[in-house]
C-alpha cells in the first residue's frame, strides 16, 4: 500500500489519517528522498539475484532438446521401481513377497481341507420321500476329522511363528531373545515331528 503524500508550499508531508477507534493521526512532515519502511525493497544479495534471473537451461539448449528421451528397457537391467533401492531394502522386499506366497499357499491348503469336509457333508445329505430335506451331516464340530484338521492348522501356525522368530534371531533383528522366545525355538523339532505324525494319520 503506497503512502499518500501531500505537497504544498511548505513541503512534502503525509496527510492526517483516521485510526480505527475514530481518533486522528497528525500529519507528518517528510524530507525529500524519504522512503517509508513498508516501501523499502527487500534486500537481495548478488547470489539470490543471480539464481532468480538464471535461465533453467544452459545457453544454446532449446526446451525441445532438453526433454528426456523415452527410456527403453535394457535386457538384464534391474526394473525401474527397484533400481534405486539398497541391497537390504531389496532383500526385505523379497522376504515379504516370499511370506505372501507362503500365506497364500497355506490358505489354499486350508481351503482344500474345508472343501473335503463339505464334500463329505454333501455326500451324507438325504432327501426324504415327502419332499422335506433332512440333513445327516457326518462331519460335526466334535468329529475326529475336523479336530485333526484344526490341530494340523494350529501346528502349522505355531511352526510358522517359530520359523519367523528364528529368521529374526538369525538376521539380528532380535539381539537378545527372551526366555519365552528361547523356549519356542527349542520346541521347533518337537512341533515338526508332531505335525508329521498328524499328517500321516489324517
Amino acid at each position: 500500500m503506497a503512502t499518500p503524500y501531500v505537497t504544498d508550499e511548505s513541503g512534502k508531508y503525509i496527510a492526517a489519517t483516521q485510526r480505527p477507534d475514530g481518533t486522528w493521526r497528525k500529519p507528518r512532515r517528510v524530507k525529500e528522498g524519504y522512503v517509508p519502511q513498508e516501501e523499502v525493497p527487500v534486500y537481495e544479495n548478488k547470489y539470490v539475484k543471480f539464481f532468480k534471473n538464471k535461465p533453467g537451461l544452459p545457453p544454446g539448449l532449446s526446451a525441445s532438446d532438453a526433454e528426456p528421451p523415452h527410456q527403453l528397457k535394457i535386457p538384464g537391467c534391474a526394473d525401474n521401481d527397484t533400481a534405486g533401492l539398497s541391497k537390504s531394502v531389496k532383500r526385505n522386499l523379497k522376504r515379504k513377497e516370499k511370506r505372501k506366497q507362503q500365506q497364500q499357499q497355506q490358505e489354499l491348503e486350508e481351503n482344500e481341507v474345508d472343501v473335503a469336509s463339505l464334500a463329505d457333508a454333501v455326500e451324507n445329505v438325504t432327501i426324504s420321500q415327502g419332499g422335506a430335506h433332512s440333513f445327516k451331516v457326518a462331519v460335526a464340530e466334535d468329529s475326529p476329522a475336523v479336530e485333526k484338521a484344526k490341530k494340523i492348522k494350529n501346528m502349522r501356525k505355531k511352526l510358522r511363528q517359530v520359523e519367523e522368530l528364528q529368521q529374526k534371531v538369525d538376521s539380528g533383528e532380535i539381539k537378545q531373545p527372551t526366555q519365552d522366545q528361547l523356549e519356542k525355538l527349542a520346541r521347533a523339532a518337537a512341533l515338526r515331528d508332531e505335525l508329521e505324525q498328524l499328517e500321516r494319520h489324517s
